[in-house]
């Protein structure tokens, strides 16, 4: 309970840390670290528009799509301490939860009737293809570390001892940002300011979404940073500190989370098109060397 609490809280400033970073990095003063949340509480407070085009799945895949994601982070632990739902597997449920919520997203996209709407939902099932590997190779690297199969489990189990051990933590903690940033529809894949059809991607997919549903989106990618911040706080959390200790340490991973976005949003530029897929499997590359790493430290791969 207590890790969804702090993935809620941490998501009313995520997004506002990240752009107020961007903004001093820009020389701007840029707007307050509420803002994001504000847009999106007006938002919430307006009607939705359909399109006579749609059916009743355009309606629905914004619920759905943040239902699937607000259920996805009660699986999340805090450090020894269970998520609200826990059991064996658990991590493959947790990724197809997500997926779930992105094929309505992407289904309501395409029940537009718009080619151009069409082009961004192929895109962005591309891209998270190609990126679930590398959620799977890096969580099930830790399993083998922890000889579990649950988050709970893993983290609990999980224990940095050897120069290598710190290796595999600090190279989970980089492919976990990337996939956070991929799933967001972040810089270098896609940059959520632009307007240029023909890099569009997430912008595309939403352009017919307004209101309440458009702010359901919106708060959902924040809520998606906030839990990936949650897993990479999990290879941190130590079972034998105090409660106190880990909730700082909990908001500090947040904080420190939204501001590296948001240098490496101010410092990346967009990628070409036909290079995205490359970049975004070179992370599944870095999750068989983790995977690698987890064999050789379980005595199980002989170097």
């Amino acid at each position: 309970m207590l890790s969804v609490v702090i993935i809620f809280i941490s998501s009313l400033f995520f997004l506002g840390i990240l752009n107020k970073t961007k903004a001093i990095l820009a020389g701007r003063k840029g707007a307050g670290l509420l803002q994001p949340i504000y847009d999106i509480l007006r938002l919430l407070r307006k009607g939705s528009v359909f399109s006579t085009q749609t059916s009743f799945v355009f309606q629905i895949a914004p619920s759905i799509y943040l239902a699937s994601i607000l259920l996805a982070a009660c699986f999340i632990p805090f450090g020894d301490m269970p998520g609200l739902f826990s059991f064996p597997g658990d991590f493959i449920f947790f990724a197809y939860l997500l997926g779930f919520g992105k094929l309505f997203a992407l289904w309501g996209a395409m029940d537009v009737g718009s080619s151009f709407e069409g082009m961004g939902a192929n895109r962005e099932a591309l891209y998270s293809m190609l990126a679930e590997p590398a959620f799977f190779v890096v969580i099930g690297s830790f399993g083998v570390l922890a000889n579990h199969t649950s988050f709970h489990e893993i983290f609990s189990n999980m224990h940095f001892g050897s120069p290598m051990t710190y290796l595999l933590g600090v190279l989970a903690a980089y492919v976990m940002v990337q996939v956070a940033m991929i799933e967001n529809s972040r810089l270098p894949v896609n940059d959520p300011k632009t307007h240029l059809e023909l890099t569009m991607i997430h912008e595309v997919m939403v352009l017919d979404n307004s209101g309440f549903d458009l702010g359901m989106i919106f708060y959902g990618s924040a809520l998606k940073f906030s839990m990936y911040g949650m897993l990479i706080t999990g290879f941190v959390l130590a079972p034998s500190l105090p409660i106190w200790a880990k909730i700082i340490i909990a908001f500090a991973i947040q904080f420190a989370f939204a501001v590296t976005a948001g240098i490496l949003e101010s410092f990346r530029a967009r990628a070409r098109m036909k290079r995205n897929p490359q970049i975004v499997f070179m992370l599944t590359t870095i999750g068989v060397l983790l995977f690698l790493g987890a064999l050789v430290i379980r005595n199980k791969l002989s170097i």
